[in-house]
């Protein structure tokens, strides 16, 4: 299960690219086989198909073994009382199995949002920012900013801002899920 997790950065961007070519790759040879027109390294669409479900299966099972540990920190007298009432399995997730996981949910959703906003070593080994610029995420833009164009001041104001739209999105969603919690 967190296989995924372990394996570092480039080599997930080689991986998908291998596997996602239209011609040899698994991904890209069954959905042409399957009459789905896709090529990641022409048309746009199938690039960005391609990053999010490589960044998809790269970081869910961090998500999914915060979420477990989170479910095995229930007390079982709570499922005790459930079965007890006469609970379906839908109520049990909505009034014991969600409210309790709220803290673990408050950790693990922000994390990933923030982890998305780091992206850049796997759509630049998939796709290098192509096809033309479709697939270049800010961090690319960033990194062009600095490195390539050597204008420091602004990818200096660029990181600030994006600092500061990560922090904004986590801070409301932040205040949102623990709204009530003091009460």
């Amino acid at each position: 299960m967190a296989l995924p997790l372990l394996i570092p950065w480039n080599v997930v961007g080689a991986m998908w690219n291998i596997y996602a070519l239209p011609d040899i790759g698994l991904l890209g040879y069954g959905l042409n086989w399957l009459g789905i027109p896709y090529d990641f390294t022409q048309q746009p669409v199938s690039a960005w198909f391609t990053v999010i479900l490589m960044d998809v299966w790269h970081w869910t099972s961090l998500v999914v073994l915060l979420a477990y540990a989170g479910l095995q920190s229930i007390d079982e007298n709570f499922y005790r009382a459930a079965r007890i009432d006469g609970a379906s399995r839908w109520a049990v997730f909505w009034y014991i199995q969600l409210p309790k996981m709220r803290h673990v949910l408050t950790i693990a959703v922000p994390l990933r949002f923030m982890d998305s906003f780091m992206i850049y070593t796997e759509p630049f080994v998939l796709t290098g920012g192509g096809p033309g610029n479709t697939t270049t995420v800010l961090s690319i833009d960033l990194v062009k900013a600095a490195l390539g164009e050597f204008n420091l001041g602004i990818a200096a104001a660029m990181s600030i801002i994006y600092f500061l739209m990560t922090l904004l999105v986590c801070w409301l969603f932040y205040t949102i899920t623990m709204r009530g919690e003091n009460r």
